[in-house]
């Protein structure tokens, strides 16, 4: 271990209080405010999104939250369990229900633990130990104390690490909002120009009823009948399709998820499987597989939202698709306006793809930097 460090468990340097007060989960204001998971949802204590309870005396000077207290999500979704948040605020908020509060010794600051347990939430550790049911996870406080966590003794040297630690995020959540910005302007600009298409009609166009355009059918297949391993592509209502041994179509069509991913619609041409769900449209007469992809995509998924049937999920009859009505340029018109919207597609795919490639390269920075930070070499 490097000089001057050593190694603890956060038994041995933190006080945890498990049980806080339960509260009311709106934001009537009526009562004294109390901390839930929604006020450390985005890692840093959010005094917006309190509770409220009634308080007596004793509860209030058991329950009062300190600067520099630690709130530690034990009980919640597996993905969210072990999110931390310091309570930094001069208001009167009090200790609530699923969050540890966790008070520091003297020997470490909150500061400095904070990183350490995101450090531990971001690498997955946390998920490793909870405990999963149908709803929720939970980690409980044994196992949270037994966790080692190496520091260097000095506080000013931990006040140091965290410094370098809070600059160097704070670039990157710059670098996160300018890629986010990059790709929210990209995908406006390609929900302007299609808005704009199908709005702004020029001379000629028509509309017409989809039913008119091609024959709609539905594939034969049960999910259960595919292989990942198969040779041809199997469009089942999930965001992603999976593949066949068999085929039962080789056309150009248009795939349409009647639930599950209910409305989102898939362009192939070839061979492929369908689901028993999922609407196969082909055969196209007056307009092309591209521009009828085009119109439908984001379209026909927001028109089903608007009238959604079923008790837990939405779904396609057969008449909503027959019946949804598609506005068709003149044929030269309608390969102008497929070009143009496809180039506009593969700009925001390109930036799409460029941002979560940035994502994955912040995200791993940010671990590595944690990774340093805590064994010495920052």
């Amino acid at each position: 271990m490097k000089k001057g460090w050593q190694t603890k468990t956060l038994g041995e340097l933190l006080a945890i209080l498990r049980n806080g007060v339960n509260c009311k989960q709106d934001r009537s204001g009526n009562g004294d405010k109390v901390s839930r998971i929604e006020s450390i949802s985005d890692a840093t204590f959010d005094v917006e999104r309190v509770g409220y309870a009634q308080l007596n005396d004793r509860e209030k000077e058991r329950f009062r939250l300190q600067r520099g207290d630690i709130l530690f999500s034990h009980i919640n979704s597996a993905i969210h369990v072990g999110k931390t948040a310091v309570f930094d605020s001069d208001e009167e908020v009090y200790h609530g229900v699923n969050l540890l509060l966790m008070r520091p010794s003297s020997e470490v600051t909150s500061s400095y633990l904070e990183h350490s347990l995101k450090f531990l939430f971001q690498g997955g550790y946390w998920r490793g130990v909870c405990k999963q049911s149908v709803n929720q996870a939970s980690v409980n406080q044994q196992d949270i104390s037994r966790v080692r966590i190496s520091f260097p003794t000095s506080l000013a040297e931990q006040q140091r690490i965290v410094g370098v630690l809070d600059e160097a995020f704070a670039g990157l959540a710059t670098a996160q909002a300018h890629a986010a910005q990059n790709l929210q302007n990209a995908r406006a600009l390609f929900e302007s120009h299609l808005q704009s298409v199908f709005t702004h009609r020029g001379k000629g166009w028509v509309e017409k009823r989809l039913g008119e355009l091609c024959q709609i059918k539905t594939g034969k297949k049960d999910v259960n009948q595919g292989n990942p391993e198969g040779q041809y592509p199997f469009f089942t209502c999930a965001a992603e399709h999976t593949y066949s041994d068999v085929y039962s179509f080789d056309t150009e069509a248009l795939l349409v998820a009647g639930n599950g991913n209910v409305g989102q619609v898939s362009y192939y041409s070839g061979k492929f499987e369908a689901y028993q769900r999922t609407y196969v449209l082909f055969d196209f007469k007056g307009v092309t597989a591209k521009f009828l992809f085009r119109v439908l995509d984001k379209r026909l998924s927001a028109t089903v939202g608007k009238q959604k049937l079923g008790n837990t999920m939405p779904y396609i009859k057969i008449g909503m698709l027959t019946d949804f009505p598609v506005p068709i340029p003149p044929g030269d018109e309608q390969a102008r306006v497929t070009e143009h919207l496809d180039a506009l597609a593969a700009e925001t795919q390109r930036l799409t793809r460029l941002y979560e490639q940035k994502q994955a390269a912040l995200a791993a920075l940010k671990k590595s930097l944690l990774h340093q930070a805590f064994t010495g070499a920052l």
